[in-house]
């Protein structure tokens, strides 16, 4: 009978231990939990691609011909933001410093003519979940169309060209492919500033003044001075129809108007009037 209150305090001494182990986790946990990282505040980010007003209101070439386009398909893929510290600069080129990085995933072919001539810069994807914070800085490629109408080409330019009572259909199909990697966005308002549980959004712009210049502008201007212009394509046209692509250019321009052609093409690609750096992948 002696044994009873022994076996009792190996009890109590028991307990006592196991409560304390329980506490000690309890505390652990607690501890752990305060650790913890805490959760990432995010926003969306809507990703554009423009033409501007000169694809979808028409405008002059350098060399007087009215251009106004029916369709005017381009292809991208690859398409991404980024957060960088320090700014990416374009002129120099090089690696991207990015703390984060956001994208939308496929392949999507645009017309960048859709609408009326007021219409909105085309929307291709949005980024959900974009931590919050300034994109100042978008990659993307330009690659050839998997399927479509505008298929095997990066871009196809389909409309009317109009100069001194003479008119010519136009269908222009360009395979080149291309990387662009830019920095901040430039324009009226800056872009790609992502604020919690509210949309940004980031555009991808292209000046197809660069191949045609423009009247509006002088003609000693940079612009004009690197441009193609419309006449050295008017010029290939057969009963008013102008049907062609990178190798019928190649064979029907003089080597000097297909290399300028070659050279103006990567340029395309900007984030406003912000500049990129570009490579031909293809």
């Amino acid at each position: 009978m002696k044994k009873k209150p022994f076996v009792m305090l190996i009890v109590l001494l028991l307990a006592a231990a196991m409560l304390a182990a329980c506490g000690d986790d309890k505390d652990e946990k607690k501890d752990e939990a305060e650790t913890e990282t805490p959760q990432i505040e995010t926003g969306t980010l809507e990703f554009y691609a423009n033409g501007e007003d000169f694809v979808r209101q028409g405008f002059v070439s350098k060399d007087g011909w009215n251009l106004s386009f029916d369709q005017l398909y381009i292809t991208l893929t690859d398409i991404k933001a980024y957060q960088t510290d320090p700014p990416y600069d374009a002129e120099s080129g090089g690696e991207l410093q990015a703390n984060v990085t956001v994208g939308i995933e496929g392949t999507h072919t645009v017309d960048l003519a859709a609408g009326d001539a007021d219409a909105d810069p085309i929307l291709i994807g949005t980024a959900a979940d974009a931590p919050v914070g300034h994109y100042n800085a978008l990659s993307w490629r330009m690659v050839q169309a998997p399927e479509g109408e505008a298929a095997g080409y990066t871009l196809l330019l389909i409309g009317t060209a109009e100069k001194d009572g003479e008119s010519i259909a136009f269908t222009i199909k360009l395979e080149n492919e291309y990387e662009y990697v830019c920095g901040e966005y430039v324009g009226d308002e800056r872009k790609g500033f992502v604020e919690a549980d509210a949309t940004a959004d980031a555009e991808m712009t292209f000046h197809f003044d660069h191949i045609f210049g423009d009247a509006d502008t002088p003609p000693d201007d940079s612009l004009n001075t690197g441009a193609l212009g419309f006449d050295p394509l008017a010029a290939l046209a057969e009963d008013g129809v102008l049907d062609v692509d990178m190798a019928g250019l190649e064979t029907a321009l003089s080597a000097d108007d297909y290399q300028m052609l070659v050279d103006i093409l990567p340029t395309l690609g900007h984030v406003g009037e912000g500049h990129c750096h570009e490579v031909q992948t293809g």
